[in-house]
């Protein structure tokens, strides 16, 4: 993650930890309608929340005029806040504050926000038709997951497995109601479009 990973002229630069919610804010605005590129807005996936602030200290140079916006989880919010801090977004943000300029927090993961929203069922169901679900239930088998609620377990499925996460964000965000956005995913897809 460098400048070079931003284009010459966006809009509006969409920073976030890793692939998976590249894919889910990508997929989010596919579903929309939104070509995010042809709207001048452009994701960076920083490869985790500590870049954000080298991240923020290249980008200054190029900041006026360019909107900023991003998503986080619950556990790295006090990284996001202390490098917006120190980039010059204000001082002793709140998670308010932090919302006025564009950066949204998960309450604790973007995949916890999508299970949430969908339901450990339909989770499954999804599971099952891209033929993972005999691999989840080997995994609610496993002694130190058989007592967890079926949606922690199923956060621990989409966290393991290589690139698992990365492959069903798409397939979590492809079977929302639109009415039923995580507020985090939605909130930040509509303030990149909007502001």
């Amino acid at each position: 993650m460098d400048m070079r990973s931003v284009g010459t002229d966006p809009r509006a630069v969409v920073v976030v930890e890793g692939a998976s919610d590249e894919v889910a804010i990508e997929a989010l605005a596919e579903r929309r309608g939104i070509e995010l590129a042809a709207k001048g807005v452009q994701t960076v996936c920083l490869g985790g929340a500590h870049r954000l602030g080298a991240f923020l200290e290249q980008l200054r140079s190029r900041r006026d005029g360019l909107r900023l916006a991003g998503l986080c989880d619950a556990g790295e919010e006090p990284v996001f806040r202390r490098a917006l801090e120190r980039a010059g977004f204000g001082s002793n943000l709140t998670r308010a504050d932090m919302e006025d300029i564009g950066f949204f927090v998960c309450v604790s993961d973007l995949e916890e926000e999508l299970i949430r929203a969908l339901g450990a069922l339909r989770v499954e169901e999804i599971l099952d038709t891209n033929g993972d679900l005999h691999r989840f239930r080997t995994l609610q088998q496993m002694p130190a997951w058989r007592d967890r609620a079926t949606e922690e377990q199923l956060r621990r499925f989409m966290g393991s497995g290589g690139r698992r996460k990365i492959r069903y964000a798409r397939y979590l965000v492809d079977a929302l109601d639109l009415d039923r956005v995580p507020r985090p995913l939605d909130r930040l897809v509509t303030y990149s479009m909007t502001q």
